[in-house]
């Protein structure tokens, strides 16, 4: 190994050492407020809480409101997914396999919308219209709206590199459109199904928009709109606000750790040429 490459993935590395103290140092600082004193959490700084203080945790989980906007935030993550999976993966299916000069114009038609911006007063005129504002059902629509494209293009790239063999095979033996693609295709798209769903579910989890302009009521929010009540009612216990905002974490962390094997495998997949 020559100097100059040896000197240059010294500094690979301690780019990638800088790159993660920026998001881990914010998240210590979070954690060990999260268990220290109102005093002590004043500070915002490093230090190890000189008691940790787990009755914070017990406060901010007496509050009802906790739980429901957990479940509404899991609620409106997890539906909007399934709806973004099942939709994008059969559209890819289509337009990858029958690329007709009309299905390529929609396919390009669906990578605006990766970087096209929401116009929020056409949509809120678009959900009045349907009634279906400050519903769960409207929420589902919008997330499915906003992740559909880039998770089209992610399995447009993966079904690309599918060899079409695999569909006259089947054809030959009687398999129709339908059961070609749920017992064939669909198995071999774990990988970016796994990418779609982590980076889908976490984005409608940690998103705020959505549940500040089209659901109203405060019995719909999740937990992102919940955190923000915490930082008007508890501005001055940090050591509460940093208990809510970890138990907001947990759950994306956990899909992360699980997940995460499949996000780069299915991303570069995804980016094959088609």
């Amino acid at each position: 190994m020559t100097k100059q490459r040896k000197y240059w993935n010294i500094a690979k590395e301690a780019i990638a050492w800088i790159l993660s103290l920026i998001i881990i140092v914010p998240f210590l600082m979070i954690l060990f407020n999260s268990f220290k004193t109102v005093t002590e959490a004043a500070t915002m700084s490093l230090a190890l809480p000189s008691k940790f203080m787990w009755s914070n945790y017990a406060e901010v989980l007496s509050d009802k409101r906790i739980f429901s906007s957990f479940f509404n935030s899991l609620l409106l993550a997890g539906v909007s997914s399934l709806i973004t999976l099942v939709v994008s993966a059969m559209a890819s299916f289509v337009l990858s396999r029958n690329r007709t000069r009309a299905n390529m114009i929609f396919y390009n038609i669906f990578l605006l919308g990766l970087v096209a911006p929401m116009n929020y007063v056409t949509t809120m005129k678009v959900l009045q219209f349907l009634n279906i504002i400050n519903t769960y059902t409207g929420a589902y629509l919008l997330y499915s709206a906003m992740f559909i494209p880039f998770t089209i293009f992610l399995y447009f790239g993966f079904i690309s590199s599918i060899p079409k063999e695999l569909d006259e095979s089947a054809i030959i033996d009687g398999a129709g459109g339908g059961r070609l693609f749920m017992s064939i295709i669909f198995p071999l798209l774990k990988p970016v199904t796994m990418t779609a769903i982590i980076i889908n579910f976490l984005n409608a989890w940690n998103d705020f928009i959505i549940p500040l302009y089209f659901l109203n009521s405060s019995s719909k929010w999740g937990m992102i709109m919940v955190m923000y009540n915490y930082f008007s009612t508890y501005i001055s216990s940090w050591n509460l606000v940093s208990a809510a905002m970890i138990l907001n974490l947990l759950p994306i962390i956990v899909v992360y750790a699980v997940g995460q094997k499949y996000i780069i495998s299915g991303m570069t997949a995804g980016a094959v040429k088609g």
